[in-house]
């Protein structure tokens, strides 16, 4: 009897030591008074992206981003949680995979107009997400809810006009 408690008490307690591990892997960087405090990645939330083109477009997609400007990745997942795209840059040379086929572009910028649709930097977008201002010929970002895990940029010139938000989890 003693045996199968004690195997029984041995399980219960490695599954509530992985549950915790696990746990503390999801644990979001707030401050004292619950604010998001991130600076570095992974970033990993969901983003929306509208451009006003013709016909206009939108998308949206759960993410996680890592690495910085010069060199990283950023995966976006299905509301199911599958990879819909993977984009991996590194100086000089940026692919973009999606569905089995790989594209390739000369910089990571260049990938992201392509993608996207609307010229974007992603120094710019590693400043903001570090809640760090940076002008990018015609964005605005607002980082007024930064420190709440939000992200707001919009382009309004050169067209199309584009809006980009993100809701980061940590």
């Amino acid at each position: 009897m003693w045996a199968i408690l004690r195997a029984t008490l041995n399980k219960s307690l490695a599954g509530a030591l992985l549950a915790c591990l696990l746990l503390a892997g999801c644990v979001t960087h707030r401050d004292a008074n619950g604010g998001f405090t991130q600076e570095y990645g992974p970033w990993i939330g969901r983003l929306s992206l509208r451009v006003e083109s013709e016909p206009p477009q939108s998308f949206s997609a759960a993410f996680e981003l890592s690495g910085d400007a010069e060199r990283g990745e950023l995966r976006l997942f299905s509301p199911f949680g599958s990879t819909v795209a993977l984009l991996r840059w590194q100086p000089a040379e940026a692919v973009l995979v999606q569905g089995g086929n790989e594209r390739h572009y000369e910089s990571v910028d260049r990938m992201l107009e392509q993608a996207t649709g609307a010229p974007l930097s992603m120094q710019a977008l590693f400043d903001w997400l570090r809640g760090q201002p940076d002008d990018v010929e015609g964005w605005q970002a607002d980082l007024s809810q930064w420190s709440q895990g939000r992200l707001l940029a919009r382009r309004q010139a050169p067209l199309p006009a584009a809006e980009l938000r993100l809701v980061l989890d940590r």
